[in-house]
């Protein structure tokens, strides 16, 4: 009775994102501009630059580390792309596609006057918060994973029929995929409940967001200052270090998840 109580909370959150048009076309189009659409802009855009400007292009990108030069302008930028913008915008996507879930996972239970019954069901309020958290690691992870496979289809059909090659992605993908998006993920999950929990409304809480995403935004402000570029050293370190405060976040979270502060929801 308590799985089925588990699993069905787990459903109905995720259902209510699938069938709230706003939310649902939120997560479509983030990971859609971010992965498809902004890098085939400039893959399509690299093809049709005038030789006299593709070679100053040329020499700008010499600039760049050896193993990412390409026999072509186009097959170069492709490079660049995935292994230094990328990677970025995959640490954007986790963190987006989690709080628009975790953001209304409780404070939209009193929006609906549903708050009383949920803590009336036979979940221990432990398990309540480990179903909350996990319906929302389970969204963010399918959409990373989801945009990631429709990227490579989509780059690397593109490359091949711009240059007539293929291009796999490099091992840094695995530490972004395994290991930094769901640590940022947790970390997005157990703050957004936490103010969740606090918010009046789900757009006071979804504005908090914005603060998580901005620790990001400065590490792509940085690459693309060229202050430094991405490796699998860096990737590896910031995954280490996002487990660690994941791993420590969860377990204060779950520790604060009390009956007492949820009364003000109700």
């Amino acid at each position: 009775m308590i799985k089925y109580e588990f699993t069905a909370i787990i459903k109905k959150d995720l259902d209510k994102v699938v069938s709230t048009k706003t939310m649902f076309l939120s997560l479509l189009a983030v990971p859609l501009v971010l992965t498809v659409l902004l890098p085939t802009v400039m893959i399509v855009s690299s093809h049709f630059i005038p030789q006299e400007e593709n070679v100053k292009y040329a020499k700008l990108l010499k600039l760049m580390p050896v193993s990412e030069l390409g026999s072509s302008l186009t097959e170069t930028l492709t490079r660049l792309m995935r292994n230094y913008m990328l990677p970025l915008f995959f640490l954007i996507i986790p963190i987006m596609a989690s709080t628009i879930m975790s953001a209304s996972s409780f404070v939209g239970e009193k929006e609906k006057q549903t708050l009383e019954t949920l803590l009336y069901s036979p979940l221990s309020l432990k398990r309540l918060f480990q179903a909350k958290t996990a319906a929302s690691f389970l969204l963010s992870m399918s959409v990373s994973a989801i945009s990631f496979f429709l990227m490579l289809i989509v780059l690397e059909t593109e490359l091949y029929l711009t240059t007539g090659t293929f291009i796999l992605p490099g091992t840094q993908w695995l530490l972004i995929l395994l290991l930094l998006a769901p640590s940022l993920s947790v970390i997005a999950i157990t703050l957004m409940v936490r103010i969740s929990a606090k918010a009046q409304s789900v757009e006071d809480a979804q504005q908090g967001a914005v603060f998580l995403i901005l620790p990001v935004i400065l590490l792509c402000v940085s690459q693309f200052g060229g202050i430094f570029l991405i490796n699998s050293r860096i990737l590896l370190g910031l995954g280490i270090l996002c487990a660690v405060l994941a791993w420590v976040f969860l377990k204060r979270a779950a520790a604060n998840f009390t009956y007492e502060s949820l009364n003000a929801l109700i």
